[in-house]
């Protein structure tokens, strides 16, 4: 197995700042791609470009705001302008309100987080797979969330934006997958980023109980699943929604387990905050 499974070819990250983002960028050029960095914080994208040119990659930054179209289409055309081609994609940038009711939800803050989520989705591949097609295909990774599959509750904003990311990468996967362009879409569970940890240990552990592993996920496993969906690894792989969420969609784990006759408690499981961060 070639251990540059990326070697050559030129991978943009959009919400590329920190968290999941900044692994996936990471992890791209680790396996020998060359990464095009988005996001509104320039400085902490120079930080991770830092990173990766330490270790020997290459990486250009961008600002870029996912929201306005004209921001997207010059994050893939600087891409282009530079490099010549587009490979993969990873569009990672997310935003929503803070959990409440749905009733409770400000209107002008749902509507924020439809347009990061959905519309910054859309605005992505829009651009990104005519760059692609014109260099003979290529794979996205979109990124949703186990709350866009099962729902969660005071989460509708998030929930509905999650939901609708999935609908599009289903329906580009259909529009492209005889072209060469692959689109997936990536759901991860309670994932230890900035907002997990800023919520404090007690918040971290309900997180992790709330899974049947028992243990919240990191940003490296998601950056691992996204690389191997970006790669031809996953040549025949479109239009899939893969979990990474410690087993919460397959079911509930009982709260007591028995094993040899002896019951083994479980303690209640609690309600993590979104598994990505604001990073558009």
């Amino acid at each position: 197995m070639d251990d540059l499974p990326m070697r050559d070819q030129v991978a943009l990250i959009a919400g590329a700042s920190k968290g999941i983002g900044a692994a996936a960028a990471v992890a791209f050029a680790a396996a020998g791609a060359v990464v095009v960095l988005g996001a509104r914080d320039t400085a902490a994208l120079e930080s991770v470009a830092k990173r990766i040119e330490a270790s020997g990659g290459k990486a250009m930054v961008v600002r870029t705001d996912v929201t306005d179209a004209e921001s997207v289409r010059n994050l893939v055309d600087r891409a282009l302008a530079r490099y010549g081609r587009l490979d993969a994609a990873f569009n990672n940038a997310t935003d929503g309100p803070m959990p409440a009711p749905l009733a409770d939800i400000d209107i002008g803050e749902f509507d924020k987080g439809i347009a990061t989520n959905v519309r910054g989705t859309f605005l992505g591949m829009k651009f990104q797979i005519p760059a692609m097609l014109r260099g003979g295909g290529g794979a996205i990774v979109n990124m949703a969330s186990i709350a866009g599959v099962n729902g969660t509750a005071n989460l509708a904003a998030y929930v509905a934006g999650k939901a609708g990311i999935i609908g599009l990468t289903k329906v580009a996967a259909l529009d492209y997958a005889d072209q060469g362009v692959r689109v997936n879409v990536v759901a991860p569970g309670p994932i230890l980023t900035h907002h997990l940890e800023a919520a404090g240990p007690e918040a971290q552990r309900l997180a992790g109980l709330s899974t049947p592993m028992r243990r919240t996920g990191t940003v490296a496993e998601v950056a691992r699943a996204v690389l191997w969906l970006c790669s031809e690894q996953s040549s025949f792989v479109t239009g899939t929604v893969l979990p990474i969420d410690g087993g919460q969609s397959a079911g509930n784990k009982p709260p007591q387990m028995y094993r040899q006759g002896q019951p083994m408690s479980a303690p209640a499981s609690g309600q993590a905050p979104p598994p990505e961060e604001e990073t558009r």
